[in-house]
């Protein structure tokens, strides 16, 4: 793949990562308020959304801003938490655990689907970013290591 060709894939991967993110932080921050009755002592619900979105949008400017290995993996770990905290709370009662208050619901609404859907392409996205990325690292040093004099 020429520069120019891996830069415009690593751009649009980046603003789709980036784009997933900000929706899911969108969602999560409407959210929150109404989660806030679901609460251990020490946490509620809403908390949980209020650092869900927080890591959403950090993790979506640094990969913007900084478009390198460890953002994207950074991305991909939000993102992909968020798609399997969705689906575990949603298919497993898993009860309280710790500080952490029961986040069962069993049930889909637009918002939550919306959340789902933005996290998962986001996901997605960063890992092939993340793949593509350690390729490009690859084919570079290659040719470095393949021109360097050897030591015979």
């Amino acid at each position: 793949m020429t520069d120019r060709g891996w830069i415009a894939v690593r751009t649009v991967l980046t603003v789709i990562v980036a784009a997933g993110l900000a929706i899911d932080a969108y969602v999560h921050l409407d959210l929150a308020s109404t989660y806030d009755v679901v609460k251990t002592s020490t946490l509620s619900q809403g908390d949980l959304f209020r650092v869900e979105a927080a890591l959403a949008i950090v993790a979506g400017v640094a990969l913007l801003v900084r478009p390198r290995r460890y953002t994207a993996w950074f991305a991909f770990l939000v993102s992909a938490g968020g798609v399997a905290a969705v689906l575990v709370y949603r298919w497993v009662d898993v009860g309280k655990v710790g500080p952490l208050p029961n986040m069962y619901e069993p049930y889909w609404y637009g918002e939550k689907t919306l959340s789902l859907v933005a996290e998962a392409i986001a996901a997605v996205a960063a890992a092939i970013l993340l793949v593509l990325m350690y390729m490009r690292a690859r084919a570079v040093a290659k040719p470095a290591v393949a021109n360097a004099p050897s030591a015979v």
